[in-house]
């Protein structure tokens, strides 16, 4: 007979709370205070029992609950509970679920659990449940498109620093980072500004993310994420331009609302520590709530010190020298402790509050407010750059970072003429952005500022039709206005002068629009899936060059007007354990402010300059899909895939006026501007296997291969190499261990694309003395135990072997050894 011990878990956070939870220093005490108040267990009546998912706590509906003669049965409610006071106390209970392990119980280990019931959930269930695909719940196994589902748990357990990092965890996404406050994802040989980010439900890319790397989605509190899907490639038509690699859609906690008038109150906290960056994170949410009203607020916040890299191999990413300033004179200093990047820690406050109240039993609407705001982010990679065999840069920093977001949400449910449901989100955004940098022995600190402010409206309705089809469609409407400034200040005298800004500065207007329908069919005599759709997409831009005297252009006005059709068309048949699936779309990305009107040097001895005739570029996919589930417990899924790129936007050599140089900063720089290319080709696989070797023992992997190359022959900037992980999963009841190995592939030279061999002081040396990035690989330990219902510690140790090395296009070392530690607390 199975036991399980007294203290299994409840809940590793609150049914209603996921993801790692945390407090600033503020509401330390704060935090304590409920935590001591607030103890108390769950009430549960003594014939009835509640039945949760043994690492996040969260109540499971539908489980089947028998005895052995199947002569009585139940199944557990919403909230997770089912009676068993007229089951025979003589029998073992059996609980099932298609996507738990089956378990049974005698009355007596029953009754020694206090009727609190852990469940372990199966291998990567087929029947999931995502909403990225078309916004509305959609089966996983309907969908033709690669996706890829991180849930609370795997947060929990994972225990990512960042936003980023919990992308980077599932190995499916490859991310690269600048310095350690950033993260930009790659997905299938995109990033930046051609991957889409949402939060929420509103669209996070705005008219200045980037074409080189975009860390914004550090914006998302990842301790206050309840879920997060990454949609592979353009394969669904609702998001419209941005959409190339994929979408990063993210979910954040919502209020709870209760089951009668009584106001109710539940909480989680969370207290992390891990030695590479000396990081201490705190987190506390709190729920009060009845069946009307629920009121949800978030804290977050983390201090990170100075990287420390590994020990081992690859001498090149060490940090042997800084620039210190003395007395006012800058001076390169050696680095006694090599290992420790200096100058690469921040600090990140998160908040978060909502509101949600219920009109009816059909309409209620969610007020919220975001607010994400950093110190000073180090640029590392700027740090370490070297002019005349010198650091060039004493200092590079982006200025505290600002990101605020109201949003108004309101849900419509009923069987109408033209919804069933129906979501409108009225969105304001709120960015303050800022580049700080000042050359070694050089007084004059440059500072260039940006404000954007962003209105958005979204308008989304689904239809179920007879015969067991779906349309979805709907608007959106995006407005961005942008500011830019420039000026420098020395450092010693205070006196400022202006300088050029990073886009024009006479003020910017960005405005997008776009309007969809999709289709989707359930076949009722095959095991098949039909979906299909279009969207109509407009973009229009308008940037004014009032101060030009830094740069003679040819003109003083940028506008551009560009629209587009894409779609999408998709079959996934799907019959029992078996899925096989094919989708081709169209994908469309209109240049923004950034492509097209910016001055920036983008590496050291070029400047990119705007270009008044950049046009948009044009993706044409197919994706070929197989899943097949085992009935031994195995399971392996293959994605194939194939792009082709046409006016792909790249980097090339350019002119001013008929120059190919120019003076920027001080420096006589080639030009450079981002232009039309005439194609590009990308294409790859991923491949997942997994394998339940015992009850509570299972093996998994994952492989993404990426090739990309453009019209000229040249390897694509953010097509990573070879790239995957294995993992042993031992899960029991209150406890979980996990074993990993993650690793990359080498990039030789000449798989090295242009603008990365620009930046050979970021990579190693080959026999020829040419740039490459050498293969890594790490051995990591992950493992949680839940302590009681309500207190649960997670804990992990990740590059054990303290292997140094520097992922591709990252401009800072990863960690070395790092040991992590963090407790969970819900009440």
């Amino acid at each position: 007979m199975k036991k399980l011990p007294g203290n299994a878990m409840q809940s590793a956070s609150n049914p209603s709370k996921r993801g790692s939870r945390r407090c600033n220093p503020l509401l330390r005490r704060f935090c304590i205070v409920w935590t001591i108040l607030l103890g108390g267990l769950l009430p549960v009546q003594s014939q009835t029992l509640f039945v949760f998912d043994q690492l996040t706590g969260n109540p499971i509906s539908d489980v089947y609950v028998f005895n052995d003669s199947k002569t009585k049965s139940g199944l557990t409610s919403q909230l997770g509970l089912v009676d068993i006071s007229n089951f025979p106390v003589d029998e073992k209970i059996h609980f099932q679920h298609p996507a738990y392990i089956d378990f049974d119980l005698d009355i007596r280990a029953i009754e020694g659990m206090r009727f609190k019931i852990p469940l372990t959930e199966k291998l990567h269930y087929l029947e999931e449940v995502v909403v990225s695909a078309n916004k509305w719940e959609t089966n996983l196994n309907e969908i033709p498109n690669k996706i890829e589902i991180i849930k609370s748990k795997d947060i929990v357990f994972e225990n990512p620093a960042t936003a980023a990092d919990m992308l980077a965890s599932g190995n499916e996404v490859f991310v690269q980072k600048s310095q350690l406050g950033g993260g930009s994802p790659m997905i299938r040989g995109f990033a930046a500004n051609k991957i889409l980010f949402v939060l929420d439900g509103v669209r996070m890319n705005n008219a200045i993310y980037r074409s080189g790397n975009v860390h914004n989605v550090l914006q998302a509190d990842v301790n206050s994420v309840e879920s997060a899907e990454v949609i592979f490639g353009p394969g669904t038509n609702i998001y419209g331009s941005d959409a190339l690699g994929g979408v990063v859609d993210i979910h954040i906690l919502k209020p709870k609302f209760g089951k009668s008038d009584k106001w109710h109150t539940k909480g989680n906290g969370l207290a992390r520590f891990s030695t590479a960056s000396v990081e201490k994170t705190l987190h506390f949410d709190l729920n009060i709530s009845n069946n009307k009203w629920a009121l949800l607020a978030i804290v977050s916040f983390s201090d990170f010190n100075d990287l420390k890299t590994g020990t081992k191999h690859n001498e090149y990413a060490q940090r042997p020298e800084y620039v210190e300033s003395v007395n006012g004179m800058d001076s390169i200093v050696k680095n006694s402790k090599p290992d420790v990047q200096k100058f690469s820690g921040y600090s990140q406050l998160n908040f978060v509050s909502k509101v949600s109240n219920k009109f009816s039993e059909t309409a209620d609407w969610t007020l919220s407010f975001y607010l994400s705001k950093t110190t000073d982010v180090p640029r590392y990679d700027r740090l370490i750059q070297y002019k005349n065999e010198k650091l060039k840069y004493a200092q590079w920093y982006y200025g505290p970072q600002q990101w605020l977001m109201n949003s108004l949400k309101i849900n419509l449910k009923g069987r109408t003429k033209i919804y069933n449901h129906a979501v409108f989100t009225l969105a304001y955004q709120n960015i303050k952005e800022g580049r700080n940098d000042r050359k070694y022995r050089n007084d004059w600190l440059r500072k260039r500022n940006e404000l954007v402010n962003i209105f958005s409206l979204n308008l989304d309705f689904d239809k179920t039709l007879p015969k067991s089809s779906t349309i979805f469609y709907g608007i959106e409407l995006v407005h961005n206005d942008v500011q830019s400034t420039g000026e420098e200040q020395n450092r010693l005298s205070g006196e400022t002068a202006n300088i050029s800004s990073r886009y024009p500065d006479g003020g910017n207007r960005y405005f997008t629009a776009g309007a969809y329908f999709s289709y989707k069919k359930n076949f009722q005599r095959s095991p098949m899936t039909f979906l299909t759709g279009l969207r109509y997409s407009f973009t229009g831009l308008n940037s004014r060059f009032t101060d030009t005297s830094f740069y003679k252009l040819p003109y003083n006005e940028i506008k551009l007007n560009n629209s587009a059709v894409t779609g999408n068309a998709g079959l996934v048949y799907h019959p029992g354990t078996l899925q096989l699936s094919l989708n081709f779309s169209s994908g469309f990305r209109a240049p923004n402010l950034d492509d097209v009107a910016k001055i920036f040097d983008s590496e050291p001895g070029n400047v990119v300059v705007p270009n008044e005739n950049l046009k948009p570029e044009y993706l044409y996919n197919s994706d070929l899909g197989f899943s097949y589930r085992f009935k031994q417990g195995a399971k392996v899924q293959v994605n194939l895939f194939y792009s082709y790129l046409k006016d792909a936007m790249v980097r090339r050599d350019f002119q001013v006026d008929g120059q190919d140089s120019i003076l920027y900063d001080g420096e006589m720089s080639k030009v450079q501007a981002v232009v039309n290319a005439s194609f590009a080709r990308i294409y790859g696989l991923s491949f997942l296997f997994d394998l339940q070797l015992a009850s509570s023992l299972k093996f998994t992997t994952t492989l993404t291969y990426l090739k990309g190359t453009d019209d000229q022959g040249f390897a694509l900037r953010h097509a990573p190499p070879l790239y995957g992980s294995s993992a042993l999963v031992f899960e029991k009841y209150a406890f979980k261990l996990a074993l990993s190995a993650n690793y990359n592939a080498e990039v030789a030279f000449k798989n090295l694309a242009p603008t990365e061999r620009d930046k050979s002081y970021l990579y190693a040396s080959d026999d020829n003395g040419n740039p490459y990035a050498p293969a890594w690989w790490t051995l990591n330990l992950k493992g949680s135990y839940a302590f009681s219902n309500k207190f649960m510690a997670t804990f992990g140790i990740e590059n054990i072997l303290d292997y140094r090395y520097r992922p591709y296009s990252s401009g800072i070392t990863a960690n070395g050894r790092n040991f992590i530690v963090a407790f969970r607390y819900s009440f």
